[in-house]
């Protein structure tokens, strides 16, 4: 019987600080080094547009941080497989799949959006792009 399969990934917005490493990556190590599953953690650069569309300037050096940072708290690619999600155009296709099935009202009711939504109401975040974030 193969492993089961765990997929996950971090917007890169900066440089991985306490909450990334305990809340995820730290996960992960484990997750790896376990054996026990066939693991895959992705860089969401195209997540990250949702709330930094407007200034992407520094999206491609928050993306090699991440994947630095990543590697130097233990994530190896010999045991994970580690990916842009940019690099995917699979992952856009089938969110736009996903899209075309999940109902408007189970997005509105996300409890991150609503919370994000207040948080940058400074900002028009009021977009199909940050609505459909999770799909």
């Amino acid at each position: 019987m193969t492993n089961p399969v765990v997929l996950s990934g971090l917007r890169p917005t900066g440089r991985v600080h306490l909450g990334n490493y305990f809340g995820a990556v730290k996960n992960w190590v484990d997750l790896q080094d376990s054996g026990r599953y066939r693991a895959y953690f992705f860089v969401a650069d195209l997540h990250a547009l949702t709330t930094d569309y407007a200034d992407t300037r520094m999206l491609a050096s928050y993306t090699r941080d991440a994947v630095l940072d990543w590697l130097a708290v233990g994530l190896d690619p010999e045991k994970a497989t580690i990916f842009l999600q940019s690099r995917v155009p699979q992952h856009a296709e089938l969110a736009l799949y996903f899209s075309m099935l999940t109902p408007l009202g189970w997005l509105e009711r996300v409890p991150t959006y609503k919370d994000q939504l207040d948080a940058l109401r400074s900002r028009d975040m009021a977009t199909h792009g940050f609505l459909g974030y999770p799909v």
